[in-house]
């Protein structure tokens, strides 16, 4: 008999684990894979974001999925308690740039090793290579979980088995079976984080494949042509669409434009001058060519942008790139300037969920006790982590909603079960 079983070796479970054993009672973590710690390891490019130190009001905006939600369970554990409790351990951390924090040491295995080494100092019982099929239910109360090498009787389960993203891990979805199960309801699942793909014919023909612009302002368009989010950040077109910060963090909002317009394409802008108005652009632009009038427009504007953007927009506009000042059109002059200022493209979506870093979507928030991780339908059932309604962005956010959740979730239903 166990008070509590955590399903899922990640960063929720390994907390929530860590967090449940600190009451006392036994209690035992399964993982499917080998390994615990997995998507931990491979975080922050191997360097692990293990949290971001900004005020909780910023961290919430970070969180475009359902972050709210963590507002009373920051009451219990929250950023500055994920940086307490590792450098109390001696991981000493670092802050980086927008409030991301790394270890020192720029490995994510001291901040895994530290996790397990907590675990085995609290007696938590540890199954690997375990397949968790399915809740064990008696007369409606969840009593056990059964798995590939039998049944195991518990008064409290956790899950904590992520979504689907990054799948090598061990997140292929089994939490939302198991929830399901139990009678809650799943929220439609979605890629969050990921590279956005387009059939535009300069992408298909690979022209800009491998620019990066930096610093631009990437907006996703409602059907009103006004933004519906815009990140300043820097990009990349790719063979298939367009990636790097600023389309990560407008992906999501692709995908729920989509479902919104209840159509495939929708329209991107780019802004290589977020900081300038186009009036002042067109000043500036202008005085640089009447300053060069006998140059040619690609060596006079060089370095305004990169050069293989400034001679793609020149083509595009129907500049000849050898024309000079005084043989430019006003209003070819004046379309280039605005697509500088408003470049549009069509997108039909992202890559799929498996090639994503976070997962949208997930078990429903209305049915989660948001100070407890606690089941609204079941008083011994606790979800933590990524199989929760709960997505952020990359920058440390979506791992402390994991160690935040985890720890609360593992707090609670430990004291359920004693």
């Amino acid at each position: 008999m166990y008070q509590t079983i955590v399903i899922g070796g990640g960063p929720s479970g390994l907390m929530a684990a860590i967090s449940a054993s600190e009451q006392g009672g036994r209690v035992l973590l399964i993982d499917k894979k080998d390994q615990l710690g997995r998507k931990l390891q491979i975080s922050g490019g191997g360097r692990c974001n293990v949290t971001n130190r900004l005020p909780y009001e910023e961290i919430i905006k970070h969180i475009p999925g359902n972050g709210k939600f963590l507002y009373s369970a920051f009451n219990t554990f929250d950023n500055e308690s994920i940086i307490s409790y590792f450098e109390g351990k001696g991981v000493k951390l670092k802050e980086e740039d927008n409030g991301r924090m790394f270890p020192v040491s720029n490995n994510a295995k001291d901040v895994v090793q530290t996790l397990l080494s907590h675990l085995r100092d609290n007696q938590v019982d540890i199954k690997t290579n375990l397949k968790v099929n399915q809740l064990v239910m008696e007369a409606g109360r969840i009593t056990g979980v059964e798995t590939d090498r039998g049944t195991f009787v518990c008064r409290s389960v956790i899950i904590a088995t992520g979504g689907k993203s990054v799948p090598q891990t061990g997140s292929t979805g089994d939490g939302y079976e198991f929830a399901m199960q139990a009678g809650h309801t799943i929220t439609d699942l979605f890629p969050t984080e990921v590279p956005i793909t387009s059939n535009e014919p300069f992408i298909r023909s690979k022209v800009l494949q491998g620019l990066s612009l930096q610093n631009v302002a990437l907006s996703v368009l409602r059907k009103n042509g006004k933004p519906a989010i815009t990140h300043q950040m820097d990009m990349l077109f790719t063979h298939f669409g367009i990636s790097g910060p600023a389309a990560l963090r407008c992906s999501q909002f692709v995908y729920k434009e989509q479902q919104r317009q209840k159509k495939q394409a929708i329209q991107m802008t780019i802004d290589c001058f977020p900081d300038e108005s186009l009036h002042a652009l067109t000043q500036r632009v202008t005085k640089i060519l009447k300053d060069n009038p006998d140059k040619a427009i690609k060596n006079s504007l060089r370095g305004l942008v990169h050069e293989r953007f400034l001679l793609f927009l020149l083509e595009r506009t129907g500049i000849d790139e050898t024309t000079n000042y005084h043989h430019l059109k006003r209003e070819d002059l004046t379309t280039f300037l605005n697509s500088l200022k408003q470049f549009t493209l069509t997108v039909n979506g992202t890559l799929p969920i498996d090639k994503a870093f976070v997962t949208g979507g997930g078990v429903s928030i209305k049915e989660i006790q948001p100070a407890t991780m606690q089941s609204k339908l079941h008083d011994n059932l606790f979800f933590c982590g990524e199989v929760l309604d709960i997505h952020g962005y990359t920058g440390g956010y979506n791992i402390t909603s994991a160690l935040v959740t985890g720890y609360v979730a593992g707090l609670n239903a430990q004291k359920a079960a004693l």
